[in-house]
C-alpha cells in the first residue's frame, strides 16, 4: 500500500472477546500503515457487562479514536451523521474487520463506504469463502475466526498468528502498576485466575459445578492464591464458588470483580499460573498475555472458531447433537452441552497444564 497513506478507517463490531481476537489484524493493519492516522468505527455496547472495544485497545497505539454507532439502526439522522463525519475526515482507507453477517449484508457495508468516498477497500467478506471459517484438513478442525479475520487481509501481509506480538495490547507501567497492587495479597504465591461469569445464559456453566471445582483445585494446589475476574455483577456467583475453595484449605482469595479494567486485569492475568473460565473475554484477555487457558465451552458455537488461539491451552466442549445452534438461552435442551461437562473433566485438563504439586 502507498506510504503516503495517511487516514485509514477500521470496521469493527463488537466488545471485549470480538476485539480480542482481532489483535492479530489489527496489528496488521498498523504494520501496513505505520504512518496512518488509525480510527475505529464500532457499535455501542449492547450489554451491560460488555466492554467497549476502546476499554481494550486504549494505550495500545493500534487505534488513535472511535466512531461509534447503534448496530442494526435505520434511523435517517443517525446514518446521515455517521456518514457525514467519515466524509469530513476523508479517510482513504478502509480495513474491514467485519464478523460473518451474509454476503448480503457485505456488500451493503461496500456500498456504504464507497458513499463516504472512501477509494481503497480492504477485506470486506463479499464472497462465501471469505464469510466462512474454512476447513483445515491438518487439525482436522474449523479454521479459528482470528485466523479468518487475517486471511481477509491476505494483501496487507502476514497476520503472524503464532507471534505473542500479534497479540500485544501495549499494557503500560501504569496498568503493570495497578495490577501488582491489586494482587499484592497473594505475596509471593502462585496465582490461579478464575472467571466464572458469562453474558449469556447458555454458556453457563453453573455455580455448583464452579463450587465443587474449586474445593478439588485447591485441595490439588496447597500454597496458590485464587483470583476471581468478573464485572460487578459477577461478584456473588464469583463468592459462592470461591466458598468451595475456602473449605477446601485453599490459600488467598482475592476479588476483583468490577475493581480492574480490562486492561488491568489482562496484566494481573500475565502473572498466572493459569486461567479457568467460560468461553468470555476473560478467557481472551488470558489468553491475549500467554496465560494458559482451561476453557469451558458450550456447544452453541462450531468446534474451534472461538476457542482461544494457541496450543497451550485446554478446551473442554461436548459436540451434542444440537450443536452450533447460536442459542443464548436454552431451555428445550436445558444446555446439555455444557451442563455434561464434569468435574472431574476440567480437572483433568488442569493436570494437564500444571500437573501435580
Amino acid at each position: 500500500m502507498p506510504s503516503s497513506t495517511k487516514r485509514v478507517l477500521i470496521y469493527r463490531l463488537g466488545s471485549l472477546g470480538d476485539t480480542l481476537v482481532a489483535l492479530p489484524a489489527l496489528h496488521l493493519a498498523a504494520r501496513a500503515f505505520p504512518d496512518a492516522e488509525r480510527r475505529m468505527l464500532t457499535n455501542f455496547p449492547v450489554n451491560v457487562k460488555a466492554p467497549p472495544a476502546a476499554a481494550i485497545l486504549e494505550n495500545s497505539g493500534l487505534v488513535k479514536s472511535y466512531y461509534r454507532y447503534s448496530v442494526g439502526t435505520r434511523n435517517p439522522r443517525e446514518l446521515f451523521s455517521l456518514w457525514w463525519q467519515i466524509v469530513r475526515w476523508r479517510p482513504e482507507v478502509l480495513v474491514y474487520i467485519g464478523g460473518s453477517r451474509g454476503v448480503e449484508s457485505a456488500r451493503r457495508d461496500a456500498k456504504f463506504f464507497r458513499l463516504c468516498g472512501i477509494r481503497r477497500l480492504i477485506g470486506i467478506p463479499v464472497t462465501e469463502d471469505m464469510q466462512k471459517n474454512r476447513w483445515q484438513e491438518a487439525e482436522q478442525a474449523l479454521e479459528p475466526e482470528g485466523a479468518r479475520l487475517v486471511r481477509n487481509l491476505a494483501e496487507l501481509g502476514d497476520g503472524r498468528l503464532d507471534d505473542p506480538e500479534s497479540w500485544d495490547l501495549g499494557l503500560t507501567p501504569e496498568e503493570q502498576a495497578t495490577a501488582a497492587e491489586a494482587r499484592r495479597p497473594a505475596g509471593d504465591l502462585p496465582m490461579i485466575a478464575v472467571s466464572v461469569g458469562t453474558k449469556v445464559q447458555s454458556k453457563d456453566w453453573g455455580r455448583d459445578n464452579w463450587r465443587a471445582l474449586l474445593a478439588k483445585v485447591a485441595a490439588l494446589y496447597p500454597g496458590h492464591a485464587l483470583t476471581l475476574s468478573g464485572s460487578p455483577p459477577e461478584s456473588e456467583a464469583s463468592e459462592f464458588a470461591a466458598d468451595g475453595w475456602r473449605e477446601a484449605g485453599g490459600g488467598p482469595v482475592i476479588n476483583l470483580c468490577g475493581k480492574l479494567t480490562p486492561r488491568e486485569s489482562a496484566a494481573a492475568f500475565a502473572h498466572a499460573r493459569l486461567f479457568i473460565g467460560h468461553d468470555s473475554g476473560p478467557m481472551h484477555l488470558a489468553a491475549a498475555v500467554q496465560t494458559p487457558c482451561v476453557a469451558i465451552f458450550a456447544a452453541r458455537n462450531k468446534p474451534r472458531v472461538w476457542f482461544p488461539y494457541g496450543r497451550q491451552h485446554r478446551i473442554v466442549y461436548h459436540q451434542t447433537d444440537c450443536w452450533g445452534c447460536g442459542l443464548e438461552t436454552c431451555i428445550v435442551e436445558r444446555k446439555k452441552c455444557i451442563t455434561s461437562i464434569t468435574v472431574e473433566e476440567v480437572l483433568t485438563n488442569i493436570r494437564d497444564i500444571i500437573g501435580t504439586d
